[in-house]
């Protein structure tokens, strides 16, 4: 008898499969905060591989909190910048959000010196809504974070 059975999993993470990424769901985190849902955790691949290149989250509703931090977040690690995978990630999150939650909107925001991800928003095609001083309350702001450019994607 297995003795660390409550270990095992009972199947393989849920992958996403793209052309150029695939998404693999790492985890999933219920809000405790009004307006906000869950926060679902995914590693980027490259696709049809085990080359984990980075990690995006989806973080699902709308409330003040969201509008600054956006719906979606990233991050590439180093050695594969330069690549677009940010781009194919946030695309598959839009297949998602749409397919898989109902989304019909979602914000993603970043700050106006970050220029790679300024472009990636901007190849996106969002709508920017405003470019805004983050409130002294928000836990970006904490961070160091002080401006965001916020773009709005209808998808």
């Amino acid at each position: 008898m297995n003795l660390f059975w409550f270990l095992k999993k009972d199947s393989e993470p849920r992958r996403y499969p793209g052309e150029v990424v695939d998404l693999v769901v790492e985890k999933k985190v219920p809000s405790m905060r009004e307006g906000a849902g869950e926060t679902i955790w995914y590693g980027i691949y490259q696709a049809g591989t085990n080359i984990r290149v980075g990690y995006c989250d989806l973080r699902l509703g709308m409330n003040e909190e969201l509008y600054y931090a956006g719906n979606i977040g990233y991050h590439i690690l180093q050695a594969y910048r330069g690549h677009h995978y940010a781009y194919e990630a946030c695309l598959l999150l839009f297949e998602i959000a749409r397919e898989e939650y109902e989304q019909t909107e979602l914000i993603i925001t970043c700050s106006p010196e970050n220029t790679p991800s300024r472009k990636t928003l901007e190849k996106l095609n969002g709508e920017l809504l405003e470019v805004t001083d983050v409130p002294r309350n928000h836990w970006l702001y904490r961070q160091g974070e002080r401006v965001k450019n916020i773009y709005r994607y209808k998808i």
